[in-house]
């Protein structure tokens, strides 16, 4: 579980998603308006969305990867940005203390939350490394109801309803600034793979495909009316001093 612990990680998923220039751009469009200078991405994995957050308008990139076996690939692929990128072989836990006070006023986290068997710990971390005023966006599966063989292959823990990521966000502090769900073609291709199929793995070559033909009309669908379900939801939260 990259997000979880220092270890090795598999990473099938991210090798199967790396392809998904569309989805990765749909996803920071929708969010670009909530991005700070500093930003830490949780979970970098091999570096896919931290190239996409390098070409937004942000001065710093904090990637942090808790898998040993990815920090070498990602520190590989971000070279070209080397002098905007600080790479962090930990975990958002473990490195709390040392990351609160760098001025990092954004904390970027995509597909990597459901990895988390203790969520509501790794939420708090969040809150503590972030200033008065700065945001979390949340990238995560939607629809408990859609956990799959496919989801447990992965190493999901869970999916999240609206509601739990909504309460769980709340309780660890942050005020909620935005919420919705994207990508509803996606319930019936993870529904038929997932659950009718029984797949357990997913396919380069079919994410490459959706991600180039179906991507581009749904965002732009999606764009102008926000669906009332989606296979993932997008939640952004600020730092309340309440919390």
């Amino acid at each position: 579980m990259r997000a979880a612990r220092l270890a090795d990680y598999a990473g099938g998923e991210l090798l199967a998603m790396a392809g998904a220039e569309n989805y990765y751009r749909w996803i920071l469009r929708t969010c670009r308006r909530h991005l700070g200078r500093v930003v830490l991405e949780h979970g970098a994995g091999l570096g896919t969305v931290s190239r996409h957050l390098l070409r937004e308008p942000i001065e710093r990139l904090v990637a942090l990867e808790p898998a040993a076996n990815l920090v070498p690939l990602l520190t590989e692929r971000l070279a070209p940005w080397r002098e905007r990128v600080e790479v962090v072989p930990s975990t958002l836990e473990e490195t709390t203390d040392r990351l609160r006070g760098r001025g990092i006023d954004t904390i970027v986290s995509v597909n990597v939350l459901e990895h988390i068997p203790n969520d509501c710990r790794t939420l708090r971390a969040m809150w503590e490394i972030l200033p008065d005023g700065g945001r979390i966006i949340l990238f995560v599966p939607a629809l408990p109801w859609l956990y799959s063989s496919l989801d447990r292959s992965l190493e999901h823990a869970r999916r999240y309803g609206r509601r739990e990521l909504r309460k769980k966000a709340v309780g660890a502090g942050f005020t909620i600034v935005a919420d919705r769900y994207m990508n509803l073609p996606g319930v019936a291709a993870w529904w038929l793979a997932g659950r009718l199929l029984g797949s357990r793995s997913l396919s380069p070559r079919a994410v490459r495909l959706y991600d180039r033909f179906a991507i581009p009309l749904v965002s732009a669908l999606e764009r102008l009316r926000p669906p009332p379900v989606g296979q993932s939801l997008l939640l952004v939260g600020q730092r309340s001093t309440a919390g």
